[in-house]
């Protein structure tokens, strides 16, 4: 029993000092993201309180970015205290293994690792898109709105629902309906369409015409579609893809092996979010032999200090293997592997002398 409470006093420790990492880097961050709006403001009705908006929507992207970081950062700041008290000199003197301190630190980091998870895959790709779509809305005036059923857009007498849209400005789920006067004349769904060679294609069509006295249904494999919707506007309104949730990712990555595109770059989002939980907690088991190591002699904002340039050069490595993934087809899941890998690796050798 003693030691379970250890283990959640340290790991409680981890989180709280995460928490406040991500209380101090997410408002530096919205004033960042803020600044580099400034020069769109003014840009037809995006004001500043619409900038403010975006800039709040996109906030999950950001933390679920900078999580790994953070928890490297929290880690070292809520450990850091306990060391600082002399706690962690006291848990040793007292029999407790440098392998206790790990395991309690990383049950905190579980806990992180599912609200990382939860922030990437739920809050962030609808949060991004919104916020995506208010801005392109506010600033060019198109008619391209999001519901909670999806994108609405007019196009001349007719009205499209459109359930979801790809990377790559291709649509699913979409559902036109054709007005003449104020009468619907036509009501056409389709599972998909594509834009290829300046047009529009849409495919698996149903199609319901509608008279004075009958109602027909026409049925076929696929068809051109003559749009005003522009590809470019609904490009803006895409998330880019290290925001798409995995299950996305892997459905997306499937299509274009279908249709014989090149998947790189979201075979990397995709490995890159499948090792993200796994980043959360290497970066705290980083954070221990950095703590450890000279728990008596450095202080600790010295320590902070190392776990940032740590991050730093993590990150650094982090998308040198990713660019080299996209250059020279280097297997995407060994770059998203190697460099967690190779950091936990040299943190085991500190672990070793300090032990």
């Amino acid at each position: 029993m003693p030691l379970l409470i250890l283990d959640r006093y340290l790991g409680a420790a981890v989180i709280g000092g995460t928490l406040l990492t991500l209380a101090v880097l997410l408002p530096l961050l919205g004033v960042f993201i803020l600044a580099d709006e400034m020069d769109a403001i003014g840009t037809g009705e995006y004001g500043l309180g619409a900038a403010m908006l975006f800039v709040t929507l996109s906030l999950p992207r950001y933390a679920y970015q900078v999580f790994p970081i953070a928890t490297l950062i929290g880690a070292l700041t809520g450990l850091g205290a306990l060391a600082a008290r002399s706690e962690l000199v006291a848990m040793r003197a007292a029999g407790l293994s440098i392998a206790r301190i790990v395991r309690g630190a990383l049950l905190g980091g579980l806990a992180l690792a599912l609200t990382a998870v939860v922030v990437g895959e739920v809050v962030a790709p609808p949060a991004e898109q919104r916020a995506m779509a208010l801005r392109t809305a506010a600033q060019t005036g198109d008619v391209v709105q999001m519901t909670g059923s999806g994108f609405w857009a007019r196009d001349g007498n007719a009205f499209i629902s459109i359930g979801g849209i790809s990377p790559g400005a291709e649509i699913e789920d979409i559902r036109i309906f054709e007005v003449e006067g104020n009468w619907l004349r036509s009501v056409t769904h389709a599972r998909r369409a594509f834009f290829r060679h300046q047009t529009w294609t849409l495919t698996e069509i149903r199609q319901t015409l509608l008279f004075a006295d009958r109602m027909e249904v026409v049925e076929m494999e696929q068809a051109a579609w003559d749009s005003l919707l522009s590809p470019q506007l609904l490009r803006v309104i895409v998330v880019p893809p290290q925001v798409l949730p995995i299950w996305g990712l892997y459905r997306y990555v499937d299509y274009m092996r279908l249709t014989e595109q090149d998947p790189g770059p979201y075979q990397v989002a995709f490995w890159g979010k499948a090792v993200h939980p796994l980043l959360v907690l290497a970066m705290i088991f980083i954070a221990i032999p950095v703590l450890l190591g000279s728990a008596r002699s450095t202080s600790t904002g010295t320590k902070v200090f190392f776990g940032i340039v740590i991050g730093i050069a993590f990150y650094l490595v982090s998308r040198t293997f990713a660019y080299l993934a996209l250059l020279y087809q280097f297997n995407a899941a060994l770059a998203a592997l190697l460099p967690p890998l190779l950091f936990v690796l040299a943190a085991l050798w500190v672990l070793r002398r300090v032990g």
